[in-house]
């Protein structure tokens, strides 16, 4: 034994020492952390008993607290009751007293009324005997004046009996002639009206086709013009292309000719020089020689300058020409590009609108007319007296655009109205939202709604309204007011101090 023991107490080593301390350390670590989820679970079973208890504790204080509220509440609910009744019964004494008063006061209204009755009785009676004795008076005067008016009335009457029966014989046969009058011309109306309708059809169709042709016939003769105009010019160019070069060709050989002249006179200069002798022998004749000379060069300077200006001139007419057929080409083309596109334009327009037309518009596009025709008639009667030659000639150019505006009216008419139906319905939300604001800021305390004035609001018998001051001498006949009391929930306390 002495021996083992020996070899167990044998020293360390120093890899083993620090295995031995890695060990422990490690043994610690994981002791230290099992406490540590220990107190962490303790803790948290800790906050879940405490928040439970918490919550039954606030449950209690709150129901405790409402009980109390209760009481409290009850004991001003019967004071009030109280306060209620005696100003109930004060009010039906004085209710009393004015019903007796006014009892007192019919009575005697009853008796005044029948003391009036007996008198105007008295005096009634005494009318009624005077309206009898004039009546008696009035009845014998009647008689008298009621036989003579029966003589009369029968001898007039017998004379307008026969005179009557005459004119009923002449106003039935001119009732049967009238009537015989008004059958003829009446189907004679009809076949007349049957016919200008027929004829007013016709000619419309026919005015429709007459006006296609027609704007098909002006849309060639504009072209035809065009190419005409186009035609016409190169042929003008040409002739006066020709006509240039012909006065280039003249002006080159005036300016040959000018040369030679200039030639001679240099000549003619030379020869004077020399024969300086023979020209003061023959000065008169030299001299009228000479100024001959100088009037053909003058002559032929004009000329030159005259056909100089004249193909200057030639030339900015040609040019001017030229500009104007060019601007006018260019602002046809463009007109024309510009009815093409706007034709295209109304087409696909008509394609989209004929998807959103509805079954009764596609059946019948042209709404019919709602004026009478005697208010068709008086219109037309009155149109004509106005019209004039060059208004129904403009008239009758865009007689084709009718039913083009009478589909336009209608669409305008319809967008008006439903215009008008969303500015209707914008007032009724408008009111309707001013309404629903209203009521809900009467139900909802908010802070907005308890820093405005709202008489509904009331926190223990008091508004938010401004009351008038009180009085501070109390005199000794008045009642004293009930105290009040600031209630706070115990639950809105607990919740602002947690």
């Amino acid at each position: 034994m002495s021996k083992k023991g020996k070899k167990a107490k044998a020293p360390l080593s120093d890899e083993e020492q620090l295995l031995l301390f890695q060990r422990k350390l490690l043994a610690e670590e994981e002791m230290a952390k099992k406490k540590e989820r220990l107190l962490s679970q303790f803790l948290k079973d800790k906050l879940a008993k405490e928040e439970h208890n918490s919550a039954l504790n606030l449950n209690k204080i709150n129901t405790q607290w409402r009980t109390v509220l209760r009481e409290v509440k009850t004991r001003e609910l019967h004071k009030d009751i109280e306060i209620l009744s005696q100003t109930f019964e004060r009010v039906v004494d004085c209710k009393d007293n004015v019903i007796k008063s006014l009892a007192k006061d019919l009575s005697e209204a009853e008796e005044q009324y029948a003391h009036a009755l007996r008198s105007h009785l008295h005096n009634v009676d005494q009318l009624l005997a005077l309206q009898r004795h004039r009546l008696n008076l009035l009845e014998e005067s009647y008689n008298m004046e009621l036989e003579a008016l029966t003589k009369e009335f029968e001898t007039e009457r017998k004379t307008i009996i026969d005179q009557h029966e005459k004119e009923i014989h002449y106003l039935q046969d001119v009732f049967m002639a009238m009537e015989q009058n008004y059958t003829d011309s009446e189907y004679e109306s009809k076949l007349e009206f049957q016919s200008m309708w027929d004829d007013l059809k016709n000619k419309n169709l026919e005015e429709k086709h007459f006006l296609r042709l027609q704007l098909e016939n002006i849309v060639e003769d504009l072209w035809r013009r065009f190419q005409d105009a186009l035609r016409n010019y190169t042929e003008a160019t040409e002739d006066r292309k020709v006509s240039f070069e012909t006065l280039k060709v003249k002006d080159e050989k005036s300016s040959k000719e000018i040369g030679t002249q200039i030639k001679k006179i240099q000549k003619l200069q030379d020869a004077i020089a020399v024969s300086k002798g023979k020209i003061m022998v023959h000065s008169r004749e030299s001299e009228e020689q000479n100024q001959y000379i100088r009037n053909d060069k003058e002559l032929v300077l004009v000329q030159l300058r005259k056909l100089k200006a004249q193909r200057t001139q030639a030339r900015a007419v040609s040019q001017e020409n030229l500009v104007k057929l060019t601007l006018e080409s260019n602002a046809t083309l463009k007109a024309l590009r510009k009815t093409v596109d706007k034709g295209e334009k109304i087409l696909k327009l008509a394609e989209i609108c004929r998807k959103f037309e509805t079954e009764e518009e596609k059946v019948l596009p042209f709404y019919s007319s709602i004026l009478t025709p005697k208010e068709q008639e008086e219109i037309e009667n009155n149109l004509e007296e106005e019209l004039t030659e060059e208004l129904t000639k403009v008239m009758m150019h865009y007689k084709g655009m009718e039913n083009f505006w009478k589909r336009y009216n209608k669409v305008k008419l319809e967008q008006l109205s439903l215009q008008h139906r969303r500015t209707q319905l914008l007032e009724i939300n408008g009111k309707l939202r001013e309404m629903l604001k209203q009521y809900l800021d009467g139900i909802s305390v908010s802070d907005e709604v308890l820093s405005q004035l709202n008489p509904l609001f009331i926190v223990n018998h008091r508004s938010n309204l401004p009351q008038p001051l009180p009085t501070l001498t109390a005199q000794p006949g008045d009642k004293q007011l009930p105290t009040t009391y600031n209630i706070i929930e115990a639950a809105h306390m607990i919740s602002h101090t947690l």
